[in-house]
């Protein structure tokens, strides 16, 4: 049995103050941190392979439809802007294309042929890593597209939510996040996305910082794109050039960056 599927351990919701509906989903909530602490050991593991296949010239894929495929884009959209890398480094595949991150196409996630279609499109290869992402653990479009990468020899990972699943057969290393019933019976974008959500924020973190796109605990690559990015930058190359203000105003400005702006502090 699916656990994703199970009955809500809550009854007659719709009885329920605001009050109680949501000190009740906050309990549930509070069980999402031990399930991916317990599960730690599998994260380190795919995150030391991830980093692996990058340091040799690969690239991480992120397959997986819904709520699962949308966490996966949030995941790969945010690594340029955060660590300053580029756009085809984390890439993530959803069922039913770009159209699917705004509006709901359930149904593309049937097509079992469809993700080694996407992910032939960027030309995979044995050098990346291609993580499945299924709440579920049963996805026809994720498992589809991991058998053919097994196939072609192609290492696979996977996030879900449901020990003794179809995924964890096709996956070289599975992590599986056991936060129990949701709220809302079956509500997967609750207890089993934040579950991915916080797994995926610590892979790609970690890999990050292990391939040196973080000084310390900064943001040295981030883009600085506004107002309140350049006040941060400004701010890292103070604490860390223990300079002023404006002189790291005007290393930013004339660098162009924060990490330049730092490497070039004592020449200026």
């Amino acid at each position: 049995m699916k656990v994703t599927e199970s009955q809500s351990l809550y009854n007659n919701l719709e009885t329920m103050s605001f009050n109680e509906i949501l000190y009740s989903i906050n309990k549930e909530d509070q069980k999402i941190a031990q399930a991916v602490h317990d599960v730690i050991p599998h994260i380190t593991k795919l995150s030391e392979k991830i980093y692996q296949q990058i340091k040799s010239g690969g690239r991480l894929f992120y397959i997986g439809s819904g709520t699962s495929g949308r966490l996966g884009v949030l995941d790969a959209s945010e690594c340029p802007p955060t660590f300053g890398v580029s756009n085809d480094l984390v890439i993530a595949l959803i069922a039913g294309g770009d159209d699917a991150i705004r509006s709901a196409i359930e149904a593309a996630e049937d097509n079992n042929h469809q993700a080694w279609k996407d992910l032939k499109k960027h030309n995979i290869n044995k050098k990346d890593i291609v993580i499945g992402i299924s709440a579920s653990g049963t996805t026809p479009y994720v498992i589809g597209g991991l058998k053919e990468c097994q196939k072609n020899k192609i290492y696979t990972g996977s996030i879900s939510c449901n020990h003794n699943m179809e995924i964890n057969n096709v996956s070289n290393l599975s992590i599986i996040l056991n936060v129990g019933p949701e709220f809302l019976t079956g509500s997967t974008r609750m207890k089993s996305g934040t579950a991915q959500k916080m797994t995926l924020n610590m892979l790609t973190t970690s890999v990050m910082i292990k391939l040196g796109y973080v000084m310390d605990n900064k943001m040295i690559d981030m883009h600085i794109k506004n107002k309140k990015l350049k006040e941060r930058g400004i701010k890292m190359i103070c604490e860390i050039c223990n300079t002023s203000k404006i002189k790291a105003e005007a290393l930013l400005k004339k660098y162009g960056n924060i990490r330049l702006a730092i490497k070039n502090f004592k020449h200026d």
